[in-house]
């Protein structure tokens, strides 16, 4: 238990100074307590109610990745929101190092990101965001509630299946094969941004009112759409307003997921313009 907590109205922190928060009782005579009060912007009380509701994290968690890649960048994202330390281990997919003997027989569908947890070892970004944040997260970020997981995990398969698949194929063959595009991919990945678009609803997350993994995935995928400049997110005002606040709320989001996005739209745009 931290002897820093939220007022519920998210704008505040109170600190309990008192020798042993933990059995600190929650009301009492003032003489019982030595408390700070400090205001704070609604973005940094976010972050904080996150770290503060986290649990316990391991001594570390290895993570082999790419900065380029957007899977990986929301577990970092993720890692970084709930105070998890990873052991970042820079995997070039580009030039076989995911495919030595020691890598394929960790994960033998050679890919990343791939995690390592004290000897459990997990591949695919979305299976991993769910773990780390069932195991070292607060509640909200995986929901135990059946209607309200069934809505983070539809999320977590529309971003791979649909809105990362459909971007892939408007970048993917001029990056990395013949060039060839199909006539409708534009649209159909402007399909699924309106799908997107039209989730939100009246909610601030992508999931619901209240954050979720699926946030820190989209956001990766999003950045990257934006990066490459294929389509103008400002047609979808409720997806760039959310953007706008990952960009301000997410700790580390510009280190983490913003360098990376810009980076891999460089990419593409270079082999656009060659």
């Amino acid at each position: 238990m931290s002897p820093w907590q939220l007022t519920p109205e998210g704008n505040a922190i109170v600190w309990c100074g008192c020798p042993a928060p933990p059995i600190c009782p929650p009301s009492g005579p003032a003489s019982v307590h030595s408390l700070v009060l400090l205001r704070i912007e609604r973005s940094a009380a976010q972050s904080l109610r996150t770290v503060l509701n986290s649990k316990p994290a391991a001594m570390g968690v290895d993570l082999y990745y790419m900065d380029l890649s957007a899977p990986c960048r929301s577990v970092m994202l993720l890692a970084k929101a709930i105070g998890l330390e990873l052991n970042l281990k820079v995997t070039n997919i580009m030039t076989g190092e995911t495919r030595t003997p020691e890598f394929i027989k960790m994960n033998p569908q050679h890919c990343l990101p791939t995690m390592d947890d004290d000897g459990f070892k997990l591949w695919e970004s979305r299976a991993i965001l769910s773990y780390l944040a069932s195991k070292y997260g607060p509640a909200h970020l995986y929901p135990s509630d059946p209607k309200e997981r069934a809505v983070v995990d539809q999320r977590l398969y529309f971003d791979m299946g649909t809105l990362y698949e459909r971007f892939g194929k408007c970048v993917y063959p001029l990056m990395f094969g013949d060039g060839k595009i199909a006539d409708n991919a534009l649209d159909n990945l402007k399909e699924a941004l309106g799908w997107l678009e039209g989730f939100f609803g009246d909610n601030q997350f992508v999931a619901g009112p209240k954050q979720t993994v699926a946030d820190f995935a989209i956001a990766s995928t999003v950045a990257t759409i934006e990066a490459c400049e294929l389509v103008d997110l400002a047609a979808y005002p409720k997806l760039s307003a959310w953007l706008a606040a990952c960009k301000t709320d997410m700790p580390g989001y510009a280190e983490l997921n913003g360098q990376g996005a810009t980076a891999f739209g460089g990419f593409y745009k270079a082999k656009l313009n060659a």
